[in-house]
């Protein structure tokens, strides 16, 4: 039992994915305006649920009501930017080349546009109960492109997962959408993760989560007779460099500025700055110096549950027993129950390049600075590092004149380059990246963040030489929905002349 949930068992799921299969078929001809309105139901339930809402996570996740809040704002707020994006409708790329036929040999007529895959199982995070969770961003983005959706509830936050999932239900019922177009399942064994991954039904597969999950979930779904996607985003230490001269002139508001971001939500973000790395000089020192006062000040906090808490110490304590790691400095609180101890530590270039231990991830308020003897050895202490969500450059214009040739070095590394300013933070838009080179994400080519992220649950199909009437609407002669098409190489709205 899970928060007095059952554990899905084996012929639960095979049935859930079954009415999921039959209500993605009847769900993917429902038009672009009702799956819309569908969306925004769902965000007002959401919002109905008010405070008892945020009483219940709170309760599960040890987060204050002030975070949960901006967090569930987020999450209506994606499932509100899904619904303009359907009605705006150019997400599905159409595409048409029409025929030459005259050409030898002759060109046929061409027509393409995305379509949904399938089923999608998404796991709910743990460090995200809204945004990454039952109605987060893989829910909304996989809905919006017509899959149907079974998710996993997070044992960590189950109570909180089945009121939001109440909530779609509300949403399904007002809006009259397939009965099981969304369904909810609890458990906390492996074998119930690897079930509904391995289902014949499942399309593709949405996680947040460490990197043992998401690995898990991966080779599961490579295991299969007819493999299918998974994206994982499985975390990331987003080195930061910093570079002579803006430690030279801001190496006092740098360290108030990381110190902040290390500890920001007690370190329980992916994109939490893990790994500084900088050239010994008089101002890393002085960093050094301001990073140490601010970390002592900082007041310990409850993480999320006892598994991530446990995980904390272990990882943290791992990295410091390393030989050449040393202490710069903990916080002077004690703590408590599940409260995590921020601390910050050093170690050389040289040791940090033979020591792959610490290039591991650390999910909580710690992180690592690495001092390098000089620019090349920095260079070799970034690049050893293995794909990351983020990496932040944070010079002075000369810094950014004297090191431009290393911004293809951050291209290689990470999702997102951040220029002075820290990772922590990611803004839900078009632009946005979050993924990045394995092992950050399981597919660099996608984004888990932003209307881009719908591009993870659909794939091309093209029609040639297909009749008018049997052409899907954005891909016939007359645009009917007003959308852009990319019409013999160039974008327009213009109908196809005949």
């Amino acid at each position: 039992m899970i928060n007095s949930f059952p554990e899905a068992s084996a012929t639960e799921i095979n049935e859930v994915m079954q009415r999921s299969l039959i209500a993605f078929h009847q769900y993917r001809n429902i038009s672009s305006e009702n799956k819309a309105l569908f969306l925004e139901t769902i965000a007002n339930e959401i919002e109905l649920l008010g405070d008892t809402l945020i009483d219940q996570a709170a309760s599960e996740t040890n987060l204050p009501p002030t975070r949960l809040i901006g967090e569930r704002g987020r999450t209506t707020f994606q499932l509100r930017m899904f619904a303009n994006m359907l009605r705006e409708g150019s997400w599905v790329e159409a595409s048409i080349d029409t025929a030459i036929p005259d050409k030898n040999p002759p060109k046929p007529d061409l027509r393409k546009l995305l379509i949904p895959l399938g089923p999608v199982v998404v796991f709910g995070a743990s460090n995200f109960p809204f945004a990454y969770s039952t109605a987060g961003g893989d829910t909304a983005s996989a809905l919006a492109v017509g899959c149907s959706v079974v998710v996993k509830a997070h044992p960590a936050h189950a109570a909180t997962s089945q009121m939001v999932n109440d909530a779609i239900q509300t949403a399904i019922t007002k809006t009259k959408m397939p009965q099981y177009i969304f369904q909810h399942v609890h458990g906390s064994s492996f074998e119930s993760g690897k079930t509904l991954v391995q289902h014949d039904a499942t399309a593709a597969v949405g996680f947040t989560g460490s990197f043992a999950g998401g690995k898990a979930l991966y080779d599961y779904a490579a295991a299969r007779k007819n493999p299918i996607p998974v994206f994982s985003e499985m975390g990331s230490i987003n080195p930061v460099v910093l570079f002579p001269d803006t430690l030279k002139i801001n190496a006092a508001s740098l360290a108030k500025q990381y110190a902040a971001s290390i500890t920001l939500g007690m370190g329980q973000f992916c994109t939490n700055p893990g790994l500084l790395i900088a050239i010994e000089t008089d101002g890393l020192n002085l960093f050094i110096e301001t990073l140490s006062e601010e970390i002592e000040k900082v007041i310990p906090a409850n993480m999320l549950h006892a598994g991530i808490h446990s995980a904390y110490y272990k990882k943290m304590n791992d990295a410091l027993t390393q030989k050449g790691v040393a202490l710069i400095k903990q916080s002077s609180s004690k703590t408590e129950n599940l409260q995590a101890l921020p601390t910050i530590a050093k170690v050389s270039g040289e040791i940090f390049l033979q020591n792959n231990l610490l290039h591991e991830e650390v999910f909580g308020p710690y992180s690592l600075l690495v001092v390098c003897k000089n620019v090349d050895e920095l260079i070799e202490v970034w690049k050893s590092v293995r794909g990351q969500l983020t990496t932040s450059l944070m010079g002075t214009d000369k810094d950014l004149e004297e090191y431009t040739s290393l911004i293809q070095i951050a291209e290689t590394i990470a999702g997102r380059i951040v220029f002075n300013n820290v990772p922590t933070g990611v803004e839900v838009c078009p632009s946005m990246v979050h993924g990045g080179p394995f092992p950050a994400s399981t597919d660099s080519r996608f984004t888990a963040v932003g209307i881009n992220a719908a591009k993870r649950w659909v794939r091309p199909v093209c029609y040639q030489n297909c009749p008018q009437q049997l052409l899907p609407d954005e891909l016939k002669n007359n645009n009917s929905k007003n959308i852009w098409r990319l019409l013999n190489n160039e974008w327009t709205k213009n109908d196809v002349k005949c």
